[in-house]
Parts: C-alpha cells; sequence; structure tokens
C-alpha cells in the first residue's frame, strides 16, 4: 500500500531482535525494538519454514475445536433446513420456486453435493467442510497478519482464531451454518485487496454475499483500502472497474441461473417483515445482550490487550492498528444488527478483524501479555467445548419423536406437513414436504420468539397463504402434525390450514405436545 498510514510488512523470517538497555517500557516498538534477543544457537539467516507447519497446525487445531460438531446428528434447524432443501432439490425441486428459504443458493447447493457423493443420512461430509472452512479462514488472517508484522504475529492470528471461532452456544459454534462457510470468503476479500488483486476480491465478496446476504458488508473495507491505496485518476477507476466486475459477475450468473425474479425477491426484497424490530422488542434486546455477553466472555483474550493498548495510546498505535481494519470491523458490527434478531451465529462476522486487532494490540505490549492472552483464549474454548457436553438436546429428541410420528403414518412415498419450526424433523423422517414452506415462520413471520402481534398469515412471505393453500388442497398431504405447542403461530391464527384441517383430517394421537392429523379415507 502506498500510504503513510501503511503498516509495515514483512515477506519473510522477522530480522532478529536486539535488547535495548535503559528503562523498561510497558510497550514494544512493532517492528520488534525492545523485545527478547534470539535464543543463542538459532541462526537468524537460517528462516524457519513458515507454511508448511503452520498449516498442519491449523487444521489439526480446527478439527480438535470442532470434534463436538460430530457428535450431534443436527445442532440447530439451519442444518435442518438445509438437509431438507437439499433432498428436495436432488428429487428435482426447483430453487426459489417450489425450494425456498431467504438465503443465497452457494450452501443449499453445497449440502446438495455433499449429500449426492456420501449419501443423504449424516451431515458429516458438512462438518468436515466446516473444519476446512475455520482452518482456511485462519490462515488467511495469518498471512494478513505476517504481511503486516511479521511471522511471529502470523502465527498469533491464526493460532488465536481457531479456538474463539467456538466461543459461543455449541447451537451457534458447532452447527455447520451460514457464517462459517461465509467466512473464508470475507477473509479472502481482505486478503485480495490487501495485495491490490481487486478482481479478485471482488469475486470473494460475491461469494461472500451467495453464501449470506450479510457476507457483503466486507465490500466497505475492499472500497476502503482501494480508495486509501490507489491513486486518483485513470488508475483507481481501471481498479474500481476490475472490484465491481469481480462483485458483479457471480451474482448476475447465478441470479440468471436461478431465475432472477426468484433470486431477487427470496435474497433481497422478500424480507421485509422478518427483518423488522417490531413486536419483539423486548425479547430481541434481551438476545442481543445475552449473546454480546457471551461472545466477549469468549474472546476476552483479544478484547483485553486490545483495550490496554486503546486506553494507553502508545505512539505506534495509529501505524499498527490501522482504518482499514476498524473499517472491516464496523462492517462486521453492521452485518450482525441487519435483521434485528441477534442470533448467536451472527456474531462469527466479527472474529476475523477482532483477532487482526489483538494481534496489533499484541504486537505493541510485553511479550509475556501474548502468552497470557493465549492461555485466556485457550481456557474459554475449553470451557465453551465442555458446553457441548451439557448442552440442552430436548428439542433434537423432540424432533425425532415427531418424525417418528410422521412415518408410522406415512408410507415412504406419501407426503407430511410438520407445521412448526424445526425442518430438521422432515429428514429425519424421510418424507417429502408437502409445502415449500418449511417452517411456519415463512407463513406467518414467527421467529425468534416474537411476541404474537406481528404473527399470522398478513406478515408472511408475500403470496404464501395463496399458494399454501394451492399446495394443502391440490396434492393433500397424509399427515399433518401440529408442532406449534402454544406458540403464536398455531392452526387458529392460520385460516387455511384450520380450515383443511376441519374438512379432511381427523386426529390421531398425540407425540410431545404435537398433535398428529390423518387424512380421512374420503380426504
Amino acid at each position: 500500500m502506498s500510504t503513510a498510514a501503511e503498516p509495515p510488512r514483512a515477506t519473510g523470517r522477522e530480522p532478529a531482535r536486539t535488547a535495548v538497555r535503559g528503562p523498561k517500557s510497558r510497550f514494544r516498538h512493532p517492528n520488534g525494538v525492545g523485545a527478547r534477543p534470539p535464543l543463542p544457537g538459532r541462526s537468524a539467516e537460517r528462516p524457519r519454514p513458515f507454511w508448511p507447519v503452520l498449516l498442519p497446525v491449523l487444521l489439526a487445531l480446527a478439527a480438535l475445536t470442532r470434534v463436538p460438531s460430530f457428535l450431534r446428528p443436527v445442532w440447530n434447524p439451519d442444518e435442518g433446513f438445509l438437509a431438507t432443501q437439499a433432498r428436495m432439490l436432488a428429487d428435482g425441486g426447483v430453487l426459489y420456486d417450489t425450494v425456498v428459504d431467504r438465503k443465497p443458493p452457494l450452501l443449499p447447493w453445497l449440502y446438495q453435493g455433499a449429500f449426492a457423493v456420501f449419501g443423504d443420512e449424516s451431515l458429516w461430509p458438512l462438518r468436515a467442510a466446516a473444519v476446512v472452512a475455520v482452518a482456511a479462514t485462519a490462515a488467511l488472517l495469518a498471512s494478513i497478519a505476517r504481511r503486516r508484522w511479521g511471522e511471529r504475529a502470523g502465527w498469533t492470528a491464526g493460532l488465536l482464531y481457531v479456538p474463539v471461532s467456538v466461543c459461543l452456544a455449541p447451537e451457534d459454534a458447532q452447527a455447520a451454518n451460514f457464517e462459517i462457510f461465509t467466512l473464508p470468503f470475507t477473509a479472502a476479500a481482505v486478503w485480495c485487496a490487501d495485495r491490490r488483486r481487486w478482481g479478485a476480491a471482488g469475486l470473494a465478496v460475491a461469494g461472500a454475499f451467495l453464501v449470506k446476504q450479510t457476507g457483503g458488508a466486507v465490500l466497505l473495507p475492499v472500497a476502503y483500502l482501494l480508495r486509501r491505496s490507489v491513486p486518483r485518476g485513470r488508475e483507481r477507476r481501471a481498479a474500481s472497474a476490475r472490484l465491481a466486475a469481480g462483485v458483479a459477475a457471480p451474482v448476475v450468473a447465478v441470479a440468471l441461473a436461478t431465475g432472477w425474479r426468484g433470486f431477487l425477491f427470496w435474497t433481497v426484497t422478500g424480507s421485509g417483515s422478518y427483518a423488522s424490530l417490531t413486536g419483539s422488542e423486548l425479547h430481541v434486546l434481551g438476545r442481543a445482550l445475552g449473546n454480546t455477553a457471551v461472545v466477549a466472555a469468549g474472546c476476552v483474550g483479544l478484547l483485553v490487550p486490545l483495550v490496554t493498548v486503546l486506553r494507553s495510546r502508545p505512539p505506534e498505535r495509529r501505524r499498527v492498528l490501522t482504518a482499514d481494519v476498524w473499517v472491516w470491523s464496523a462492517a462486521s458490527a453492521i452485518a450482525v444488527l441487519v435483521g434485528f434478531h441477534f442470533f448467536g451465529h451472527y456474531y462469527l462476522q466479527l472474529l476475523p478483524p477482532l483477532v487482526l486487532l489483538a494481534t496489533g494490540a499484541l504486537r505493541l505490549l510485553p511479550a509475556n501479555r501474548l502468552r497470557t492472552s493465549a492461555l485466556c483464549c485457550a481456557l474459554s474454548c475449553s470451557v465453551f467445548l465442555g458446553w457441548t457436553a451439557v448442552a440442552d438436546d430436548s428439542e433434537l429428541e423432540h424432533a425425532r419423536r415427531v418424525a417418528a410420528a410422521a412415518r408410522e403414518h406415512a408410507a415412504p412415498d406419501e407426503k407430511v406437513l410438520i407445521w412448526g419450526m424445526h425442518p430438521e424433523g422432515y429428514w429425519f423422517a424421510d418424507r417429502a414436504p408437502a409445502s415449500r414452506y418449511l417452517t411456519a415462520g415463512l407463513l406467518t413471520n414467527y421467529s425468534g420468539g416474537r411476541d404474537g402481534t406481528r404473527v399470522g398469515p398478513r406478515y408472511g412471505v408475500e403470496g404464501s397463504e395463496r399458494i399454501f393453500h394451492a399446495e394443502l388442497t391440490g396434492d393433500p398431504p397424509k399427515v399433518i402434525i401440529d408442532d406449534s405447542r402454544g406458540k403464536p403461530y398455531g392452526p387458529s391464527r392460520m385460516p387455511v390450514l384450520r380450515s383443511v384441517l376441519a374438512a379432511h383430517y381427523e386426529q390421531a394421537e398425540r407425540v410431545d405436545g404435537a398433535v398428529v392429523y390423518v387424512l380421512r379415507p374420503e380426504g
């Protein structure tokens, strides 16, 4: 980068550090002045291998911290939704037509591809892919830190990221969810922009957006780096054109492949009611405060050195904690805020820039602070991994019991409708869904514990009530399971479902609070 505010970068091994006599300083110069001298007998001219050692370490550490992810069939409803979508697509479903969700298509396609290769009975291939995604994100952060501050910083960034990546509630940290697969793209976008590879940076931004819309927020730090590092005039216009083309080309190609109207509706314009705070203010505020506290506790090893440097304001602070990383942090915070739901896994987008900021702060602090931070991150990781062993599995067991009821009353070639918020029931039951709307939330806007004031068909996805009625009457499912269990989206609030149940179905049994209805013979 060409500006005066650019941090110094090291392309190889850091130069040997020499001790400085005189009064001890609380801070270290970012280039190593004031650090301890090299160990005796170690040659400064003989560089140690970096990537051949670091990459296996990161992959092994990522695998170790994600062992719990392989111990449950499903960690949260997102995994169940994606698994069911993948089966529907494999059976001839059409994305954004007969298979719908408010998400871009890359992750459903990844699930579909994994099922085609490894079978659709288990999510272990996706869990393995998540391990690779975490290791790849850590490696990209290590590369950015190494280029700016040297090899020690590269090791620091990589090894700090992996343990904090699981410092969330187990259902958020261990699931093969959207954020896990978004972060390699966001880190790659900044990595490319840091090297002035604007076309590649645009492709990475597009990849992040096509996994989850909020991943596109990384365009802000990329654009900032372009503005700061490329002179005005023809060169900046050319760089901007390459960046824009890199972003636009994949998004346009995917939109055309899936049908641009459906793609635009389901990924951008059709989520107005969902992305609203109205109707659940207190509940959402409580979740925001709770999940923020959980993330802060898990990242204390990163936050303490950063706060120490910000409060003490050493002279080198601005040269190390550069504005582009702060812009990345701000963009990630905006991504967490968008939608006003504050689910725990949303906070994963904050971790890459936070790790870089902490790595830069540790460059300015004595060497013993690095050991302290690493120990804090390791202890936090251990606590959160221990949490997975005692995490509540009551909803998982409930979904399995509901699925067993669906299998009992419907043959393998008969459709079922599970009216609830746990689409993994379809996957467990191995029965085709009777509707493209896999959760009641899409039809009623129930999501994240809304209190009922904005829950009902009038707040659901536009046109969904009419389509849902056609699905239930045109090809009635053999079994309908009302899994609302007193929630504000019960059949009493859904006239279409209520009328169909009254006219054509009879109650067969109750399973763990869910009511099982079976189609009457005359139905």
